[in-house]
């Protein structure tokens, strides 16, 4: 892998500093190294590779220093700014927001899926919705071979989800503290409430799972409907996923199609209680996949759990992944 100035924007968030970990985890080869954030962390020290960087304020001359790739975590708004900024110096941006997902200019990918749409060119890749990435790795090899007619999503996600504010209502809600973030306590319950309820009674949560899932598969008319819940686990998002297909599915085919995946570990041995579980996926960029079963209730289903941990491969890992893929190429 060839050397090159990378950028990190967000770099004291969650995933921020989740994108350290996993760069230094990958042994990605950087040669200058650039950590941005907002003005309130200007000046915060931070290791990466064993040595310190300053934290500079994220400005619009940031890009005039030939910066090959910027990995962006640090919002939205923060993006739409200074994304297009950073791509018009040459700089290819790949980010963490939902900021671009859904522009038809821009490529939504996830590298074991649709890594074909990373185009020579394109200067502004969006990573995908943190539970639309493992779901779509375990749902590909299935579409490649039965083509999908259906999915139906049921997630359960952590708090890190929702970045140091939700993580810190569970820490305080198991010590009898009232919410901060979160409408509802956390602690010992479940919100069927992920990001702002829209006009037709979907969350924009639930609307990025059917959007994102069209879009990266290919699949502009693909029937997709989806439940979105937080729940009480620091780390690791969970996916209940229903898929139908237009081709008869032969299970022990659908098992060894997940098997050879690429990016899945199947966890599928029900006699022995193995299934996977976000405790034992945090701290890992695998998808792990179990509780694979025929849909009895149409003619050609199956239920798949899919869990991933969400600050990695739902987000840094996967954007990582992007950037070994342009500097493989």
């Amino acid at each position: 892998m060839k050397r090159i100035d990378l950028a990190v924007a967000g770099v004291t968030g969650m995933v921020g500093k989740a994108f350290i970990k996993v760069l230094e985890d990958r042994g990605f080869s950087v040669n200058n190294f650039y950590a941005f954030a907002s003005a309130r962390s200007a000046g915060k020290k931070i290791i990466y590779n064993a040595k310190e960087y300053t934290v500079e304020e994220l400005k619009d001359d940031s890009f005039d220093r030939g910066v090959d790739i910027a990995l962006f975590s640090a919002g939205a708004d923060v993006s739409k700014r200074f994304a297009p900024i950073a791509a018009s110096k040459g700089c290819i941006v790949i980010d963490n927001s939902s900021a671009f997902r859904m522009d038809e200019s821009v490529p939504l990918v996830v590298p074991e899926v649709n890594p074909e749409a990373i185009a020579p060119g394109v200067f502004i890749i969006a990573n995908p919705n943190c539970s639309v990435i493992p779901s779509v790795v375990a749902l590909k090899p299935l579409h490649d071979r039965y083509k999908l007619k259906r999915v139906v999503y049921s997630t359960y996600q952590s708090v890190s989800g929702a970045k140091t504010a939700g993580y810190n209502d569970l820490v305080e809600g198991l010590k009898g503290n009232p919410p901060q973030s979160f409408p509802h306590p956390i602690a010992g319950n479940c919100l069927p409430h992920i990001d702002v309820f829209t006009d037709n009674g979907y969350t924009r949560e639930e609307l990025k799972m059917v959007d994102e899932t069209r879009k990266i598969l290919g699949i502009p008319d693909l029937p997709v409907t989806a439940t979105t819940v937080r729940v009480p686990v620091f780390v690791g998002h969970s996916i209940s996923i229903n898929a139908e297909f237009y081709m008869p599915v032969d299970m022990d085919e659908v098992i060894g199609l997940l098997k050879e995946a690429p990016g899945v570990v199947l966890q599928n041995d029900h006699a022995n209680n193995e299934y996977p579980m976000p405790l034992y996926a945090e701290g890992r960029d695998e998808v792990f996949v179990g509780r694979v079963r025929r849909d009895f209730s149409v003619d050609s289903g199956v239920n798949l759990w899919a869990v991933a941990d969400n600050l990695r491969k739902g987000a840094a890992t996967n954007a990582v992944q992007i950037a070994e893929t342009i500097v493989n190429r």
